[in-house]
């Protein structure tokens, strides 16, 4: 429920900043981050101490608290349905629109009566954008590349949206009575970027049709968070939940649990090959299981497909036929890196600039995580914005973390930054400040619309400034909102293999960033990565598991990830500590 109930607020903020309203959108954005941030959920929250309770949570006050109270009693918030109404239907989709806003997409609607993304893109192609005040012929042209990416991302939700709410299903239909086995399978399992909807698989006593499906869908199409209900039956069933996405329930006999979860987990592409494969051997694949004429020699579990077959089992995330097939027959599959390797996270902002925690608050969620070490890497001077630190604070806030170190945290906090690389690729804060670190990060937060030959020329200086360890981000992408910046990744490439400098793989769900073929591509140059959360706030930390899902993408082993070795050998790979390199 906090998601949904996020997510509203997000709305609210965004139509009240249309309507230039003062303070307001601040609050209810302020709100919906600290229910991303709740681990209890704001229902069990309500119920145990009623709106007093709420009104706990950081960021709730007693208005948004009854607003809160309302959903969890009523399923709706009628201000949000009057607020809604004065609007069109889709101007939250326009309002997302790269460039524009809540604002200018208020102004759009009032003067040319736009009111979802086919009205943006007819009247920029018909050119009745460019004539109003304060947009202009460029902008234009900017509205519409990002209508053209948000098409091609329309009914996506991120891998961090989907995943909680679909391990939540899974072990409330696993407790049901009568579920002997449910798994999660298609692009969630595969742990994509984004996902379309959630595939889940279940084998229940009494097999497919039976009283026991029949009450195991009643139990699924009844859930509290489902909206609509496609299609109900005993075999399948599909609904749509209140947060928007889709969720498909399929129950499959025990004995074809393993070929189904198979065939459901996909992808496509690979399946194809996968079958052609076994049709070669004189063997059929389907979902019911893998057969010699009529015989079945495989089918109850996933593995034996694959080892029928004569080939390696193939880890979920790397099933896109892109050469695993292959490998597996060739026992030339990679050891891909394993979830929970992680020894440390580099790339956290404390309160000292745009972050929300202290260090010390930082430090004590990086040992709950069993990290070794965590790194403190706040912004510097030219982000203004996020509070970006100066040579005087970054050496104020460095004396910080040697105090808290000789406290004994029982974690290596490590004094970082993430500085800004300038438009022609210089930092914005000076080498000696750079020097007195453990370690530098930076990356581009400006100018994302460069040529490619001037925004690799200018990643390429930073890799080769000395002082800079890591680059952050580095393709600036932010998934469904924004797409990479042009830059020619083999040459970057090429420059942090001889450079030495670690490119980072940001573990933030709207970034992911390196995606899954740049990661492959960087590994196999022999440039070392790092996970990192870029996490704000502590509970961001878990973001981690998402970078590791990236880099098993991305056919990445452990010794690839520098953070995967202690802090010891993972700072000798840092270009301040090279010569401690074998």
């Amino acid at each position: 429920m906090n998601e949904e109930i996020a997510k509203i607020f997000n709305e609210i903020a965004d139509i009240l900043d249309a309507q230039e309203v003062d303070f307001k959108p601040f609050a209810y954005r302020k709100a919906a981050r600290s229910l991303g941030d709740l681990q209890a959920d704001a229902a069990d929250i309500y119920g145990q101490g009623g709106l007093k309770a709420v009104e706990s949570i950081p960021g709730v006050g007693k208005s948004i608290g009854e607003k809160i109270e309302e959903y969890v009693l009523r399923g709706r918030i009628a201000e949000y349905d009057r607020l809604k109404s004065t609007l069109p239907a889709n101007f939250g989709e326009i309002a997302a629109v790269e460039g524009l806003g809540p604002k200018r997409a208020k102004i759009l609607y009032e003067k040319l009566g736009i009111k979802d993304l086919a009205d943006l893109e007819a009247a920029a192609r018909e050119n009745k954008i460019a004539g109003l005040f304060g947009f202009g012929k460029k902008s234009e042209v900017n509205i519409l590349k990002s209508v053209e990416f948000k098409k091609r991302s329309r009914g996506r939700f991120l891998l961090s949206e989907v995943l909680p709410a679909a391990l939540d299903v899974k072990d409330r239909i696993k407790s049901f009575s009568g579920s002997a086995r449910v798994e999660i399978a298609g692009s969630l399992r595969r742990r994509k970027e984004t996902i379309g909807d959630i595939d889940l698989l279940a084998a229940v006593a009494g097999g497919p049709g039976g009283a026991k499906a029949a009450e195991l869908m009643d139990f699924f199409t009844g859930l509290p968070e489902v909206e609509k209900v496609w299609a109900k039956g005993r075999t399948k069933s599909s609904v749509r939940t209140r947060a928007g996405f889709n969720m498909d329930l399929r129950v499959v006999p025990a004995e074809s649990f393993g070929a189904a979860w198979q065939y459901f987990t996909g992808s496509k592409d690979h399946n194809i090959v996968l079958r052609r494969f076994a049709k070669e051997k004189g063997l059929k694949l389907s979902e019911y299981g893998l057969f010699k004429g009529e015989k079945s020699v495989a089918g109850t579990e996933e593995k034996n497909i694959y080892e029928k077959l004569g080939m390696r089992w193939i880890c979920p995330e790397l099933r896109e036929n892109r050469g695993e097939i292959e490998a597996a027959l060739k026992s030339d599959l990679p050891a891909v890196i394993a979830y929970g390797s992680l020894r440390g996270d580099l790339h956290c902002h404390s309160d000292w600039d745009g972050g929300k925690d202290s260090i010390e608050a930082i430090a004590a969620a990086g040992r709950a995580m069993r990290y070794e070490y965590i790194g403190i890497a706040d912004h510097t001077k030219f982000l203004k914005i996020e509070n970006g630190l100066d040579e005087e604070r970054l050496a104020r806030r460095n004396k910080e973390i040697d105090k808290l170190n000789k406290k004994g945290e029982k974690i290596v906090i490590l004094k970082g930054c993430e500085a800004n690389i300038l438009s022609d690729g210089s930092i914005d804060i000076d080498n000696a400040a750079l020097a007195d670190l453990d370690f530098s990060i930076a990356g581009v937060h400006s100018s994302l619309k460069m040529s490619k030959k001037e925004m690799t020329k200018r990643i390429i200086t930073a890799i080769n400034n000395p002082y800079v360890d890591i680059i952050a981000h580095p393709t600036g992408r932010l998934i469904k909102k924004r797409p990479e910046c042009e830059i020619d990744f083999d040459a970057v490439c090429a420059a942090a293999a001889k450079t030495g400098t670690i490119l980072e793989i940001n573990a933030h769900p709207d970034r992911l960033d390196l995606n899954d073929r740049h990661i492959r591509a960087a590994a196999m140059r022999g440039v070392k990565m790092i996970i990192n959360t870029d996490a704000h706030r502590v509970s961001h930390l878990r973001f981690a598991e998402f970078g590791v899902a990236q880099a098993r993408r991305g056919w990445a082993r452990a010794d690839n990830i520098i953070n995967t070795r202690p802090w010891g050998e993972a700072k000798a790979f840092l270009k301040r500590n090279k010569k401690r390199v074998n």
